[in-house]
């Protein structure tokens, strides 16, 4: 295997790692959203919260789309995991 070759493929396992862990990241704060949005009533810091997650998730997943398109992340890595998420 030549040196090119092996380092676009070490290029390609870094960007699945960033990628998986990128998606960890988003899992987590559907969840505290999830907490959030089953509230009847959210205080002034939770409502700030939640704006605060909403644009967080959706920088994750500008970044996760990213990776994708760049070719670093293969469409294993790339497929959500089980279960539903939104945004």
């Amino acid at each position: 295997m030549n040196e090119q070759s092996q380092d676009q493929r070490e290029g390609s396992l870094q960007g699945e790692e960033l990628y998986l862990s990128l998606a960890a990241k988003h899992r987590e704060l559907e969840g505290r959203l999830r907490e959030l949005t089953s509230k009847s009533y959210l205080s002034e810091p939770e409502q700030l919260e939640e704006v605060t997650l909403k644009k967080r998730k959706l920088q994750l997943k500008d970044k996760m789309e990213d990776l994708r398109r760049g070719g670093s992340v293969t469409l294993a890595a790339a497929r959500p995991a089980a279960g539903p998420t939104a945004g």
